[in-house]
């Protein structure tokens, strides 16, 4: 006797729970940004990459090349020499400035990530009176521009004796009103309330539980904030320019010296400030991974 194998009968689609949901995702996890994707990302980079380019090109060539009508898109040799001039040069004094620039970029954004973290910590976290009025004043500060407080900055230092001293560019810029703002929102949603009320019934104190808990959770958030707080006072200008004395700059007043002259060779200014840019280029590949994560905890935590 011949045993026939059972046919399957054919079930709606509509008729099995969650079947379309299930196609749509196979459809969204299958698919592959087309070619207008590619192109937009491709015409981004470009226009990202390209001032690096123009600056290397007129940095590796020599005075007359960025005045020169039939100049080769090629770079040149003179690099390397350039370079070299630019660090030798006894006005400039490279290295106390490079030096000047990592110590206090580091240092300001240590201390933003970490005063920035306790006052979100405590305006998300905390209840106290008048707590929102207060993360509404900092807020406002930020409308405030830095030019409407730099002479009655510039007069306080004077008086203390501080101008031409490093510590005159770290201790107005020890925290950020920016900072405190981000660090407030992504804490508001990053750690539970029922959390902190277990670290609390296990008897640990607020300081206790911000170490424990709440900065843990904190760390992408922050490793992003310190970031961007790095590249900022790396790449501030305005107050070391009036404040700083001109033998210990940082690296972006001291590479200013370089158009002080009658005549200005380009190609050792760009030179300088591709130098100037190593330093930077070095720490997001390092920590790119970390502000990937920052932003993306920000954007789904929001």
């Amino acid at each position: 006797m011949t045993v026939m194998n059972p046919v399957p009968l054919a079930i709606p689609e509509e008729n099995i729970p969650n079947a379309g949901k299930r196609s749509k995702a196979r459809v969204v996890r299958g698919s592959r940004p087309g070619w207008f994707v590619y192109t937009s990302l491709a015409i981004v980079l470009g226009s990202a990459i390209f001032p690096f380019y123009w600056s290397f090109l007129i940095g590796s060539g020599d005075a007359s090349t960025i005045r020169d009508p039939d100049m080769s898109w090629w770079p040149g040799g003179n690099f390397l020499d350039n370079a070299a001039s630019v660090i030798n040069d006894p006005a400039v004094n490279f290295w106390r400035a490079l030096w000047n620039s990592i110590y206090s970029s580091a240092l300001i954004a240590l201390s933003v990530v970490f005063f920035s973290t306790l006052a979100g910590w405590a305006f998300a976290k905390l209840r106290f009176r008048g707590g929102r009025w207060l993360l509404v004043f900092v807020v406002a500060t930020m409308a405030v521009p830095t030019q409407l407080g730099v002479v009655p900055l510039y007069i306080l230092f004077s008086d203390l004796g501080w101008t031409g001293n490093i510590g005159a560019i770290i201790i107005p810029a020890l925290t950020s009103a920016f900072g405190v703002f981000w660090m407030t929102q992504y804490l508001q949603q990053a750690v539970p309330d029922e959390l902190i009320e277990a670290a609390r019934v296990d008897g640990a104190s607020s300081f206790r539980t911000f170490l424990t808990v709440g900065l843990p959770a904190a760390r992408p958030a922050a490793a992003m904030l310190g970031l961007f707080t790095f590249v900022s006072a790396w790449n501030n200008f305005f107050w070391p320019f009036i404040v700083l004395d001109r033998s210990d700059p940082t690296l972006p007043v001291a590479l200013s010296l370089l158009q002080s002259n009658y005549f200005v060779d380009y190609s050792i200014v760009l030179a300088g400030v591709l130098l100037s840019t190593i330093p930077l280029l070095i720490l997001f590949v390092f920590a790119g991974k970390q502000l990937v994560s920052g932003i993306m905890a920000g954007a789904v935590k929001g």
